[in-house]
């Protein structure tokens, strides 16, 4: 089980002066828990954030030796640096169960993607479980290497979850899939016939001997007459 110490922090101390000491300020609360200020080390915490992400129990110790089940709630970093400023951690309340979403983890090799060409398809990245809070897995693994052929489908039936972990998600949903790579076709132009295009004369040739026609063309009815 993942373990943060913290302390108490007074709400009247500036934050930028924790900053700078290498220390966070962070805060937690919960059903059965009031709201608590705390300060933390900076590089502890950065480093169970990456381990726990949002869906690890973490046990926040206190000096005096009170331990709190908490989740990582929510996290401000600094939109240019990344680091983090604050931290809310959410206690669970002992004894009932929690439910919330894990990302699902792809593991191994398909034969239908390596043999045969297929595609795979992830319809599903996380999944909502249910389980008492130190049972709550980081993850769900799924073995895509049971995807041999291009009809192959995984469930979530198909899933294996650690004891006293429940998913939610209905049976019959699929995780993932396997496609056909198909090539694309490029349909050529089809060929111009020349006979079906018509050309519009533009006038007509006046062979000697011929009067040259005085009707007006519609465009020049639509001129505005000049008067002497």
């Amino acid at each position: 089980m993942l373990t943060l110490a913290v302390e108490k922090r007074d709400v009247k101390t500036d934050v930028e002066a924790i900053r700078k000491s290498g220390f966070i300020p962070a805060i937690f609360y919960g059903p059965k828990v009031k709201s608590t200020s705390i300060t933390l080390s900076a590089k502890e915490f950065d480093k169970i954030w990456k381990k726990a992400g949002e869906s690890s129990i973490i046990i926040l110790k206190e000096k005096a030796g009170e331990e709190h089940e908490a989740l990582i709630y929510e996290v401000d970093v600094h939109p240019v640096s990344g680091i983090a400023r604050h931290a809310d951690f959410y206690v669970i309340e002992k004894g009932k169960k929690v439910e919330l979403s894990v990302p699902l983890v792809f593991e191994g090799v398909s034969p239908a993607v390596k043999d045969k060409e297929g595609i795979l398809v992830k319809v599903i990245r996380e999944i909502e479980i249910e389980a008492a809070a130190r049972d709550l897995p980081q993850n769900i693994k799924v073995d895509i290497s049971k995807l041999i052929e291009l009809d192959d489908v995984i469930y979530v039936r198909d899933l294996v979850v650690p004891n006293g972990v429940e998913i939610k998600a209905g049976k019959d949903e699929v995780v993932a899939s396997i496609t056909e790579a198909k090539e694309e076709v490029i349909e050529a132009p089809a060929p111009i016939d020349m006979s079906a295009i018509e050309v519009e004369s533009k006038g007509k040739e006046v062979k000697e001997g011929e009067e040259v026609s005085t009707t007006k063309t519609e465009s020049d009815s639509s001129k505005a007459h000049v008067k002497d």
